[in-house]
């Protein structure tokens, strides 16, 4: 039984019932599984791997059937035929590596959905940047034209959390991070569009090298198969992709959807001046062309929805304005946790005098790209702050000179606003986009920029608006 168990994931939650099950992880994605089975079956015994206060949190609900361990090794990994494992936590651990070496089956939420929704029209988006605008985007133009439109993934709410909505949605539109694009491939169900943007280093410590990163990546397209594939023209890696069994469909090339300079086009025929739509920098509004693409995969006209991307409502912490005061503007980019974001979002303000506040976690992820880009497009100063500030700053020291910009070091975030509106001397803009993860100092991005828009002086709750997640 394992060995099969270990080429083939259950189909389906009720098939859990005859295997020996544990969750590892405690966050949502974690109790969205735990409800998810228990919905299902009561009183299968699950074994739960999680830190020392979530174990107390999970004795707490009374499940007399859920035993949390505050440790986890391989050895009770492999005491299992399945591990559903939240998505944060790598399969390429140690210990999950000798696990399933000896048959245990590691499988994520997203791998369980979809294995019960094999007939549910889906749109899975993911991309290194701007996946979760793009998401938003189109699940907004959708709902527009009258159609009822899920969104979820890892825009916020676990795909387990709508294991049986009523009525089901006619569409979902999911984000998926690299965390995620291996579960659709391993449910064995085929996405009806799966839409790739882009692709550059991210999240090394997760997936180990860049090399793997970009596998994981594009399992999406090479291993789920999805019926149709939207992908980026301007992307060389996905440009060189072959996928025999999905059709591709580009946008951002002259016979598809595509921007010249700010004005949308559908091959030759002009749409939209698309400059004063709410879609912070040229990468989102080119994202618009991806939403359009896949609106057309499904079936639906996009000349007519494109018109509705005007009423779009921005996501925070993308590029957000917060206001401008005393000759300062604030712009908060905390999502930005890699250097080719933060080069984008650098893209943004032209000739305006910028200070950029850089630097967080520090993942391994090379500065080496954007340090060279620094030598012809630099902004007016940068400060490095952060696990990985110091290593930033040493990058950029012999550049800064000869590139004409200011480069400061800062303690922490309080720290790097004085420097930035100093170095400034009382105009221009400061930008928070790290380049990193939060990791150490913060919670997550959204706790860092909440933590800037205060210091910038703004309300972090008026800030801090989501698209409607769910059904609508």
């Amino acid at each position: 039984m394992r060995g099969l168990l270990s080429n083939r994931p259950p189909t389906d939650i009720d098939q859990l019932a005859t295997r020996r099950v544990a969750l590892w992880g405690w966050g949502r994605e974690g109790r969205a599984a735990w409800r998810a089975i228990r919905s299902r079956l009561s009183s299968l015994p699950l074994t739960l791997f999680c830190n020392g206060d979530e174990a107390a949190e999970a004795r707490s609900l009374g499940d007399p059937h859920l035993h949390p361990e505050a440790t986890v090794s391989a050895d009770r990994l492999a005491a299992f035929d399945v591990v559903i494992k939240s998505p944060g936590i790598s399969p390429y651990r140690e210990e999950a590596q000798q696990a399933a070496a000896l048959g245990t089956r590691f499988v994520g939420g997203t791998a369980l959905w979809f294995a019960e929704h094999p007939d549910a029209r889906t749109v899975c988006v993911t991309g290194t940047k701007g996946k979760s605008t793009t998401t938003a985007l189109l699940a907004h133009l959708l709902r527009a034209g009258g159609h009822a439109t899920a969104l979820a993934g890892n825009i916020g709410l676990p795909l387990l959390e709508l294991l049986d909505p009523t009525p089901a949605p006619e569409l979902w539109a999911i984000e998926l991070s690299s965390y995620q694009t291996g579960d659709v491939a391993a449910s064995g169900v085929r996405p009806d569009v799966a839409v790739a943007l882009n692709i550059f280093p991210e999240h090394l410590d997760w997936h180990g090298s860049e090399a793997r990163y970009v596998a994981d990546k594009l399992k999406l397209l090479t291993e789920a198969k999805p019926r149709i594939a939207v992908l980026n023209a301007a992307d060389p890696r996905l440009a060189a992709l072959r996928l025999p069994d999905s059709e591709v469909r580009w946008f951002g090339r002259a016979d598809g959807w595509h921007l010249r300079d700010d004005l949308l086009y559908r091959g030759d025929v002009q749409g939209m001046d698309t400059a004063s739509l709410p879609l912070p920098g040229r990468h989102n509004r080119g994202n618009l062309c991806a939403v359009l693409t896949a609106i057309e995969a499904l079936g639906f006209d996009a000349t007519a929805l494109a018109s509705h991307a005007a009423s779009f409502r921005p996501l925070p912490h993308r590029l957000q304005a917060l206001g401008t005061r005393n000759g300062i503007t604030y712009v908060n980019d905390s999502i930005s946790t890699t250097p080719h974001a933060t080069l984008a979002a650098l893209d943004c303000f032209g000739d305006r005098r910028v200070a950029v506040l850089v630097g967080g976690h520090d993942r391994g992820i090379p500065w080496d790209d954007f340090a060279q880009a620094m030598r012809t497009r630099a902004p007016a100063a940068i400060v490095a702050m952060g696990q990985n500030g110091p290593k930033i700053h040493a990058l950029l020291a012999p550049l800064a000179r000869t590139a004409g910009f200011a480069l400061r070091e800062a303690g922490d975030l309080g720290d790097a606003m004085r420097q930035a509106r100093d170095a400034l001397a009382g105009e221009g803009v400061v930008l928070l986009s790290p380049g990193a993860p939060s990791f150490g100092a913060y919670r997550d991005y959204v706790a860092r920029g909440r933590h800037f828009a205060e210091l910038a002086g703004s309300d972090p709750e008026s800030i801090s608006a989501r698209p409607r997640l769910g059904i609508a």
